[in-house]
């Protein structure tokens, strides 16, 4: 073999890749931000609502219209992140949704009242689109696509380490801290987006171009049709069929995510502790999710794949919403777990399927406005259910129906065009 030094200015060629391409540091790093800016940030708010709905005295509408307030936030910023983007580049658009979401934890955490911890909630939404957007956008730049899917699944598996981590250390800082133990687990939760904007600022870089590297994958150029932008008959009605999958998806799957452990302390009795066991089960299955139904939509096709997602949801909102017992909560938590990250890794490619390279971008972007306007719709309707007929059961039965549509229609997607593809 040739040693590298060898090289040096006797050829024109980039230098050999080194045994560790910094592209694996971008996603190590994308996974840490991940489980900052949603995983934490958002999914902790579930284990978190308790406590802090007994410590606030707000009723189960209000606690919604705070998660809601994060999705407004966080449906803003899907709006404004491309143009700060564009002008900043990703990295310093990251360094900055980090800060909003650090400060507005600690805000969180010294809160009282209702129109408080829904603006400081809201700007953490924000925040979360401003680092999770070109976090994600980060694999397009360091990636060629034979490895764009698995870099984006062990990123996306971020928040299932996240919703671990919160169901063994939330019930832990009640335990210790007794009523003030919610506003502990906000603390916590700043200090920790604190380190993770001190690691990002070090170690995102935004083009592998910078340290003088290639993108890691095969390069393997696509053809000239696939790099020009074109309209096709139908594209419009075939972008707002995706369109309204992923608003089926983000208007449900919040639901679950915002209220069943809620739903497991005041409805099934659980204490707080057995309820995070069995929500760091969620955590656990989907840290799988991404990547094994994003490698099996290659597979069965990407319509196929995105109905299967949607039936799996459905049983399990089905399951929650009968109450059949321990047993089926657990099922319904194993599927839902599963599940519930494979719907964003399927779209991903989906795009790309249907509409091409040159337009999957800007038609993800599209389609994240109806996901982010589904999850700003659901946890709100879901908590006036709840506040309405005490219990959880008719918001988790109206997400198994809307999922059962979203089923029926994505087996009703045509096949994607082959020159499209690529």
């Amino acid at each position: 073999m040739i040693n590298s030094t060898e090289c040096g200015t006797a050829t024109q060629h980039p230098e050999p890749t080194p045994a560790l391409h910094y592209g694996w540091i971008i996603v190590g790093v994308g996974f840490l931000i991940i489980f900052a800016c949603i995983g934490l940030a958002r999914y902790a708010y579930t284990m978190l609502l308790p406590s802090m709905q007994a410590g606030l005295g707000l009723p189960y509408d209000r606690m919604g219209f705070i998660g809601t307030g994060n999705f407004c936030g966080y449906l803003l910023s899907v709006v404004l992140a491309p143009r700060l983007v564009s002008r900043f580049k990703p990295r310093a658009v990251i360094t900055g949704g980090l800060v909003l979401i650090t400060l507005s934890l600690f805000g969180v955490c010294a809160s009282h009242g209702f129109f408080i911890p829904l603006i400081l909630y809201f700007l953490v939404g924000m925040g979360t689109g401003f680092a999770n957007i070109p976090t994600m956008a980060l694999i397009s730049y360091w990636f060629r696509s034979d490895q764009r899917g698995k870099a984006a699944g062990i990123m996306i598996g971020g928040n299932g380490a996240a919703i671990v981590l919160a169901g063994v250390l939330v019930p832990f800082l009640n335990r210790s801290f007794g009523a003030d133990g919610w506003r502990a687990g906000w603390l916590l939760l700043g200090i920790i987006a604190l380190i993770v904007t001190l690691l990002a600022t070090w170690l995102v870089r935004n083009h592998p171009a910078e340290m003088g590297l290639e993108p890691l994958g095969r390069a393997t150029p696509p053809s000239p049709d696939q790099l020009i932008p074109r309209e096709h008959r139908g594209d419009g009605a075939l972008l707002l069929r995706l369109g309204l999958l992923y608003l089926a998806f983000g208007a449900t799957f919040m639901v679950y995510g915002t209220f069943i452990v809620t739903t497991m302390v005041r409805e099934y009795g659980f204490s707080e502790a057995k309820a995070g066991i069995y929500w760091s089960w969620t955590g656990f299955f989907s840290l799988f999710s991404g990547v094994a139904f994003g490698m099996l939509s290659d597979r069965i096709g990407r319509k196929r794949g995105l109905a299967l997602v949607f039936a799996l949801q459905s049983v399990a909102y089905l399951l929650a919403g009968l109450k059949p017992g321990s047993t089926g909560l657990m099922i319904s938590i194993v599927l839902y777990g599963s599940a519930v990250f494979a719907i964003p890794a399927i779209m991903a490619a989906a795009v790309g399927d249907y509409l091409g390279l040159s337009r999957a971008a800007a038609a993800f972007s599209t389609i994240t406005i109806f996901f982010a306007a589904g999850q700003t719709v659901g946890p709100a309707l879901a908590g006036v259910i709840g506040k309405g007929t005490g219990s959880f059961t008719g918001a988790y039965l109206l997400a198994a129906l809307i999922t059962a549509a979203a089923m029926i229609l994505a087996l009703s997607l045509p096949k994607p065009e082959r020159n499209r593809s690529g």
